[in-house]
């Protein structure tokens, strides 16, 4: 079992960075709450964001905003999303500092394959410290690593029956975070980096 907790990385600073991507919490999962992404990207351009890119169905949207706090965008998404969709979503905001330095901690031998599963769990603010290692199950299996904002979790394939991650559904702390394989994650950053150049 290998535990790795990375020093504290301020993720909540606009002035670096104006691109961010939302995270959305449950959508199109099993047939619930569905939400049409090309749908979606509009309710974000008619929010005022621009450079607005939607990747895969699970809710990621990459956006440029120029002036707003990170928590005041986060609140107008909600009531956007439950206007235009009428759902009660769960709309976390990184911006592209915080997944650049996800991708930059994520060791390159940590990928989703056959062989191997590796996630990062995006982490609400009631859940975002070093300490929340000791409320995770963590077996001899598995390899866990945390940073401010997130946990980034890896297992072979063969072992992943065995990782405590398993454990993690339907949990309060499980309800607080919202998780993305490390494919999706670094696809982001690219697309990410894309804008910003």
């Amino acid at each position: 079992m290998k535990i790795i907790n990375l020093l504290e990385h301020n993720f909540n600073n606009k002035d670096l960075t104006m691109i961010y991507v939302a995270l959305l919490r449950g959508i199109n999962v099993g047939g619930n709450n569905k939400v049409e992404m090309k749908k979606l990207k509009t309710t974000f351009e008619l929010l005022g964001f621009t450079n607005v890119v939607t990747y895969i169905n699970s809710g990621n949207i990459i956006f440029e905003e120029l002036s707003k706090e990170q928590s005041v965008i986060n609140s107008e998404i909600e009531r956007a999303i439950k206007q235009d969709f009428q759902l009660e979503i769960k709309v976390l905001i990184r911006n592209s500092e915080n997944i650049e330095t996800i991708c930059r901690e994520l060791p390159t031998t940590w990928i989703k394959n056959e062989m191997m599963r590796t996630d990062v769990m995006f982490l609400w603010e009631k859940f975002d410290r070093p300490e929340i290692i000791e409320l995770l199950q963590i077996n001899p299996v598995d390899n866990v690593k945390y940073l401010s904002g997130a946990v980034l979790w890896n297992v072979e394939g063969k072992n992943y029956s065995k990782s405590g991650m398993i454990k993690l559904m339907g949990t309060e702390l499980y309800k607080n975070m919202t998780i993305r394989n490390v494919n999706t994650v670094r696809k982001l950053h690219q697309i990410m980096t894309t804008i910003k150049r």
